[in-house]
């Protein structure tokens, strides 16, 4: 039995029988429900050590190679960056399925990840399988051990306080976690016990202004609950990270406009050369349309002029390139575009279709309540 007291954005009752109707209707298909598919599409999945431009550098090879960028995804946390990139032939549209082509394209990207010092770390993979990319973008930093690195620049003193203890009469280990609400915060948690090989038997979740507060009765998978001291802290350690990757500081850009080979390239170059950091970005198109956001700071993680913003829009295009705040949640306002989906209180507004189906029909939890 898992029960979830859910309000609109701005703390209100659910009246609209429209949002009701679909949430009830994806809790009720959790079973068979998948994520977005990316079939007919090639897929490139990249770690490494970020810099700088680094992203600019990626785009510019997809593009030399006539490569179209169709979807993509890219976090950075602790001076490392993971990237999946959903790419096809930019002529014919069809998947690259040309092995030659596939080695050119690893190669290249291999060696713009290295750059002068990431000799070892630096990954590139190429897959046509079907992949939920939030989770493996999490599986990604999980297996460069992001966790382990101390981060490069601090750009926000609001780091998530975890902690771990063992209630042994029960057999469980307890997770308690506090936090900033944010954006999916209960999906990247999960998933991270899960892909640590934990099992969720109960939980509590709740926030309070903009906290967040997550209570885990975890065990191994082997049934048996964390058993030493060096255990409790790497699932510490593995959980901030989690939460930290996605919740990237800075100014978000939404670039709306027609799509074209090397539009990615082209507006990456610009901010790279204006000194411009880009700490996480989403790509997506549809049709003959893009809608591309970024989280921007300055290279040393502080915010940017706005000075600077206002030459890069105008270098761009005024009406192409838009600032949008952060997202924000409970009783703030903000200019968004999409559903913010935090965990308790004023929360979890889309819960049922993008959390619970993602997670439940994936075998990632057993209970909350």
């Amino acid at each position: 039995m898992d029960v979830f007291h859910v309000t609109d954005l701005d703390g209100n009752k659910l009246t609209d029988k429209g949002f009701i109707s679909y949430i009830e209707q994806s809790l009720g298909t959790i079973h068979y429900a998948s994520s977005k598919s990316y079939n007919g599409l090639t897929a490139l999945e990249l770690t490494g050590t970020d810099r700088i431009g680094l992203l600019s550098e990626v785009f510019a090879v997809l593009s030399d190679l006539q490569c179209n960028v169709v979807e993509a995804k890219m976090w950075t946390h602790n001076g490392r960056i993971a990237s999946l990139i959903h790419i096809k032939e930019s002529q014919s549209g069809y998947p690259i399925e040309d092995s030659q082509k596939i080695d050119r394209i690893e190669a290249r990207l291999r060696s713009v990840l290295k750059g002068d010092n990431d000799v070892r770390s630096a990954e590139t993979s190429v897959s046509m399988a079907v992949t939920h990319t939030e989770r493996r973008l999490h599986q990604m930093m999980f297996a460069d051990r992001d966790y382990e690195r101390k981060p490069v620049i601090r750009t926000s003193n609001d780091t998530p306080i975890v902690s771990v203890l063992n209630c042994l009469e029960k057999g469980y280990s307890v997770v308690n976690i506090q936090c900033k609400d944010r954006t999916k915060l209960l999906f990247d948690v999960v998933c991270t016990l899960t892909d640590m090989q934990y099992v969720v038997f109960h939980a509590t979740i709740d926030s309070a202004g903009d906290r967040a507060y997550l209570e885990f009765f975890i065990r191994h998978t082997d049934g048996i609950p964390i058993s030493s001291d060096a255990e409790k802290q790497r699932v510490i350690l593995c959980l901030q990270a989690a939460i930290e990757r996605r919740a990237s500081e800075g100014v978000r850009l939404e670039l709306s406009t027609e799509d074209k080979q090397g539009l990615l390239a082209d507006v990456t170059r610009t901010f790279r050369e204006n000194g411009l950091n880009v700490t996480r970005a989403e790509i997506s198109t549809t049709g003959e349309s893009a809608l591309n956001i970024f989280y921007i700071t300055d290279v040393r993680g502080n915010p940017v002029d706005s000075n600077i913003i206002e030459s890069v829009r105008e270098e761009i295009g005024w009406s192409n390139l838009k600032v949008k705040e952060l997202p924000l949640i409970n009783h703030q306002t903000a200019d968004r575009d999409e559903p913010a989906v935090g965990v308790g209180g004023a929360m979890l507004l889309s819960l049922g279709s993008i959390f619970r189906r993602n997670l439940y029909s994936l075998g990632l939890i057993k209970s909350f309540s």
